[in-house]
């Protein structure tokens, strides 16, 4: 739901009012177009059996809003990006993009959004700017393809083809084609992949000044800590539906501890039953919430450390177990994903 505030931009039909009230403000801003709305989205492709990629999935995405979207390969998150960018055709359920619909309002809505593909094809022989000029001219307003090129720092390269641009500065003129639109909704499918630090930083730059203009950003990464920086809120998406929803602080939140601690066994301590036990020895530590097997490893939920790692060491020297690496940090986005899909979404990038 939009956030019921009395802080925030002015409205689209002007300055506010002296006279208004914070009750009158409230309403006017309850009453506000969600900048995407999905409603028990459904997509089927036809196959024996039929293949449901997406299964009834809810989702919304408000203004000044920067909403990740993750999910394992094959969740449906693809099907999901690309019928909201009116790409796909549903096969029931209802999209709204700043409350206009695909099949009535087709290009109204792409006149206000930008989408930056996760691969994206451009002509080898045009120059960045005669592609950036190109993409300007499909849009009734926009930004000019110099302000676009600045934004995504090509200056040096405003001339140059196309197919001479290194593989992160290809990625870079994606965006910037995204952009020279001037949109109101930003579609970025991993837009990092190939960047080197100091560009990734910079995209991120551009991602939170477009946040602060009142507009959206719909977010797919790899990378973890780019989803907790950037995200006002995540959905976590398996198997066509939404697994998970909230803040990345609430999500890691719900793991019950702040704190992880990995435990590492010595090979000739490590076995199947063994494993069962040491599950079972570690849930009942103290200050432990939850315990995840890994393939070479036991991540442990914590709540309090100093209790938990005295208690723990405690319990190995018990059972004669030995010990080949602790180490302590704190949980994050990639904790949460792994303990609700099962999987690394690093895994499933290099896959």
């Amino acid at each position: 739901m939009p956030r019921l505030s009395d802080k925030g931009p002015r409205t689209r039909d002007g300055p506010r009012p002296k006279n208004e009230g914070p009750r009158t403000r409230r309403v006017r801003y309850a009453v506000r177009v969600l900048a995407i709305r999905c409603a028990n989205l459904v997509k089927t492709y036809a196959a024996k059996p039929p293949v449901e990629a997406v299964r009834g999935l809810d989702l919304s995405v408000e203004r000044g809003e920067c909403f990740g979207l993750l999910g394992p390969n094959g969740a449906g998150k693809t099907t999901t990006i690309e019928i909201i960018e009116g790409l796909l055709d549903a096969t029931s359920g209802e999209v709204e993009v700043l409350g206009m619909r695909w099949g009535r309002q087709d290009n109204d809505i792409r006149q206000r959004i930008g989408i930056s593909l996760q691969e994206t094809k451009l002509s080898d022989k045009l120059s960045v700017r005669e592609t950036l000029t190109l993409f300007r001219s499909f849009y009734r307003q926009g930004i000019t393809p110099d302000e676009a090129i600045a934004r995504v720092s090509l200056e040096e390269k405003a001339d140059v083809w196309v197919g001479k641009l290194s593989g992160g500065q290809q990625q870079r003129l994606a965006v910037a084609c995204a952009l020279v639109g001037n949109p109101e909704v930003l579609f970025l499918d991993e837009p990092t992949t190939g960047l080197d630090p100091q560009a990734r930083r910079q995209l991120w730059d551009i991602i939170r000044s477009f946040r602060e203009q009142g507009r959206a950003v719909l977010l797919t990464t790899h990378y973890m800590d780019e989803a907790e920086r950037l995200c006002d809120r995540v959905a976590v998406v398996d198997h066509g539906k939404v697994i998970a929803l909230g803040s990345p602080r609430a999500l890691i939140a719900s793991l019950g501890g702040e704190h992880v601690v990995d435990i590492t066994l010595n090979n000739e301590t490590r076995g199947a039953d063994t494993a069962i036990d040491m599950a079972r020895i570690l849930r009942e530590t103290p200050a432990v919430t939850a315990v995840r097997q890994e393939v070479d490893h036991f991540a442990l939920s914590v709540t309090e450390p100093h209790l938990a790692l005295p208690a723990i060491l405690e319990r190995l020297r018990q059972n004669q177990l030995e010990l080949a690496s602790l180490t302590t940090r704190h949980a994050s986005l990639e904790d949460v994903f792994v303990t609700l899909t099962g999987r690394h979404l690093r895994d499933e990038a290099a896959s």
